[in-house]
């Protein structure tokens, strides 16, 4: 209601009665289901902005929630491992097709022996195989990775690349090297959104010393993320769509596992009949007496075998928590699949499980995974 129905509704209560019973009409007859605002739209709030609007204050968080799931999820850890498989597998192998079979075969030596860690990576860390399965992980995790490109005299080639983080782009930055671009997102775009630079943070080891940025013309980075509308800039980690959906079927597992641990627990209670009084306890049952000394249950413990006279007028009641498991794999089966699916991956993908497939399944989901 805008403030036109209020003011009529407040000078006349049956037209604004009557405009807001028209409005209803006209927003029931409305062509698209998804736009109404009835019942059970009403809490379903939605805004149009541009991606880089969207995405902006939820990067950071999404990007360090998705990490926290790698690291203590092995349900998201079994989507990237999917991923890293299909892409990259045990590598990526150059085959020159030049008219000349001496020339080919020159050329493939030649990138095979680039690939090691001592000629690709600029740290030595890792061979090109690795950074390749580094780089489908951060994309997966982080949404993206930077790669520079460095011209050194060392290695077989001039050429080594630098792995960075898309968190190393310094966001702070707001001078752009070019007074005719603009600077979003530690990024440097010219007046056709086309990035001509990136700003990256310097900082030591530690991670504690800051320096000043450098800027690294776009010709020399690779920046590897997935662009899915025009006014994006930035990445956004893909697990997005399925990090709640993560996140509630490791609660649920948490929660299902003390439970079971509760009911396994097995505790016995002593219940005395007579007072604990020493001239009671002295006397026995039935006024007898008993000349045995009292004992004391004080950290005692069950064992297997073990064979244990009471006092005279206890009793032991065993506390045996009872009820039936819940059945957690239907559950987690059907996450597991909706997970999957929002990821583009089958169930059998990330699972591994295939007591549910055939053989003809199994070459279709091949044939899947290497067409797209």
């Amino acid at each position: 209601m805008n403030w036109l129905d209020r003011i009529i509704g407040f000078f006349s209560p049956a037209e604004g009665a009557r405009r807001e019973a028209w409005r209803q009409y006209l927003e029931e007859q409305r062509h698209y289901d998804a736009g109404n605002y009835d019942r059970l739209n009403a809490g379903w709030v939605a805004y149009n902005q541009s991606a880089e609007q969207t995405d902006r204050y939820s990067r950071d968080t999404v990007r360090a929630r998705a990490r926290d799931l790698e690291r203590n999820s092995d349900m998201a850890n079994s989507v990237i491992a999917a991923y890293r498989r299909n892409v990259v597998g045990h590598g990526w192998i150059l085959q020159a097709r030049t008219s000349n079979e001496s020339l080919n075969r020159q050329i493939q030596e030649a990138w095979k022996e680039w690939c090691r860690r001592k000629n690709c990576d600029i740290t030595e860390a890792q061979s090109f195989n690795q950074m390749l399965r580094m780089a489908v992980r951060r994309k997966k995790v982080d949404g993206g990775i930077l790669f520079k490109k460095c011209y050194t005299g060392s290695g077989i080639l001039p050429f080594k690349l630098q792995a960075l983080e898309v968190d190393e782009l310094d966001t702070g930055q707001a001078i752009p090297h070019n007074p005719k671009c603009r600077v979003i997102g530690g990024i440097e775009f010219n007046a056709y959104n086309k990035a001509v630079g990136y700003w990256i943070r310097q900082y030591s080891v530690d991670g504690f010393g800051q320096m000043e940025p450098v800027y690294v013309p776009a010709k020399d980075m690779i920046y590897y993320f997935s662009k899915n509308r025009p006014s994006q800039v930035r990445e956004m980690s893909d697990l997005s769509p399925t990090i709640t959906r993560v996140r509630d079927a490791n609660e649920f597992m948490t929660a299902v596992s003390v439970k079971e641990r509760i009911a396994a627990c097995l505790a016995v209670f002593v219940k005395h009949i007579i007072p604990t009084t020493v001239g009671v306890a002295a006397r026995g049952i039935n006024g007898m007496n008993d000349n045995r000394p009292r004992e004391d249950y004080e950290g005692k413990k069950i064992s297997p075998g073990m064979i244990k006279e009471l006092n005279a007028g206890d009793e032991i009641q065993v506390v045996n928590p009872t009820g039936q498991a819940t059945d957690a794999a239907s559950y987690i089966k059907l996450q597991q699949r909706l997970i999957g699916a929002g990821q583009g991956l089958s169930y059998e993908a990330t699972s591994r499980d295939m007591s549910q497939s055939n053989y003809s399944s199994a070459r279709h989901e091949a044939f899947c995974q290497v067409l797209f």
